[in-house]
């Protein structure tokens, strides 16, 4: 059966840009990542594609996209998913409660398990550290978590265009200290300890500074094409304007719907073209598998664009054609389309958009185990060559990457025989 889940509630109005970006991302002993790991988000100081970086005055510049390559089994997936498990802890309890101040798009809760391989890792928290920006605004938040409970945790602000930090509270089991904008307030401080204080204060209180920072949480939006059942949850709505951006998007990748209907007796969708002079209507389920998720998945990128969310997505290149895939990554890339600084973050396998005519080399990261079977991360902008010079930015990233050159070796070259081009 196909659910279509109809968000009326959010594309009845158009909303405001929200500007929420992520800065960087740091977390220990999670699952095959033992030591510290960082996605860095801040673009680094390279020639190419300058145009499409999210820039704001007296601030560091920001990427909009980062894709993340590697062998099975190296690490890809558990990299979102850390950063999937941070959010979800954070939003649950306030979703679970209806006291999220939007609408989540969540397709599961990640536990937090921490690096198994070492009688030590099993037993010590599992940490998270995320820097993010809202509008003018810089925010620091940690939290570490133990035998799903709160260990520490701790949330800071200051100003873009500023230094000086400043506490919002600070959580060391049991104690919790607050900064001065909530430490006027009449303000509870016991707390289960298997809440973040961030969820608390946004359950029980209305208080400005942690209801943007709540709602910086709930803009993020977490897909994984891996699960099959995505393709089932087909967000769409009646609203004219979005239906249209919606309908004028498909044609621009090719695909000639004109429209489409539910029909609420038999739970079906079906989409609309004219060919001639007549107008032929086939079911969802009849489309092709690129096709199907493509609907499933457009609308919520539009709704990212739209409103300047970020995007977590595992295996966006699984049944979509290269050139689609370079499409959707092009919208992320365009600030014509990309007004509010919106940003994209997925794995993929596809060599066909690994290439220096479609990424930055910051934005390219590659995730793999070492011998310890410990994942490790780095962008194709650390790598360095025998001669200890970075990777040109005219290289050919796919034939190098292939050839097993940048470390995350994807073991093609080796079952090839090592002899090809």
């Amino acid at each position: 059966a196909f659910l279509v889940l109809s968000f009326y509630n959010i594309f009845r109005k158009r909303r405001k840009g929200l500007q929420n970006m992520l800065c960087q991302f740091s977390f220990e002993n999670f699952k095959s990542y033992k030591g510290e790991t960082t996605l860095d988000f801040q673009a680094a100081v390279l020639p190419e594609f300058k145009e499409t970086l999210i820039q704001e005055k007296n601030a560091t510049d920001l990427l909009p996209v980062s894709v993340v390559y590697g062998p099975n089994g190296g690490g890809k997936t558990n990299l979102l998913q850390a950063l999937s498990c941070v959010i979800s802890t954070v939003v649950k309890p306030v979703n679970e409660l209806q006291k999220n101040r939007q609408t989540f798009i969540l397709q599961q809760n990640i536990e937090a398990t921490p690096f198994l391989f070492d009688e030590v890792s099993r037993n010590e928290p599992i940490e998270f550290r995320m820097f993010f920006r809202i509008k003018t605004n810089e925010y620091c938040y940690y939290i570490a978590l133990k035998d799903n409970e709160v260990i520490s945790e701790s949330l800071y602000r200051k100003a873009v265009t500023g230094k000086k930090t400043a506490l919002i509270f600070e959580r060391e089991t049991p104690n919790i200290k607050l900064g001065y904008t909530l430490n006027k307030k009449s303000i509870n401080t016991s707390v289960n300890p298997k809440m973040p204080y961030l969820s608390f204060l946004a359950i029980n209180y209305d208080i400005p500074v942690i209801s943007e920072v709540i709602r910086w949480f709930e803009s993020c939006i977490i897909r994984s094409y891996a699960n099959p059942m995505v393709e089932h949850q087909i967000m769409l709505t009646e609203n004219t304007p979005y239906k249209e951006q919606f309908i004028h998007t498909l044609n621009d990748m090719d695909i000639d719907i004109m429209d489409y209907r539910y029909d609420e007796n038999t739970h079906q969708l079906f989409m609309k073209r004219n060919l001639g002079c007549h107008e032929y209507e086939l079911p969802f389920s009849e489309e092709s598998d690129g096709t199907r998720k493509l609907i499933a998945a457009l609308p919520v990128i539009l709704l990212a664009l739209r409103e300047g969310r970020i995007m977590i997505i595992d295996e966006l290149d699984a049944k979509l054609h290269p050139k689609l895939l370079r499409y959707v990554i092009s919208l992320f890339k365009n600030k014509e389309i990309n007004k509010f600084g919106a940003q994209l973050l997925f794995t993929s396998h596809d060599m066909y958009t690994l290439k220096n005519t479609v990424f930055r080399r910051d934005e390219i990261w590659f995730a793999a185990e070492n011998s310890d079977h410990e994942s490790e991360i780095y962008s194709l902008h650390e790598i360095r060559g025998e001669d200890s010079a970075r990777i040109k930015n005219t290289a050919a990233y796919d034939k190098q990457y292939l050839e097993g050159r940048y470390g995350a070796d994807p073991y093609l070259s080796n079952m090839l025989g090592g002899d090809f081009s």
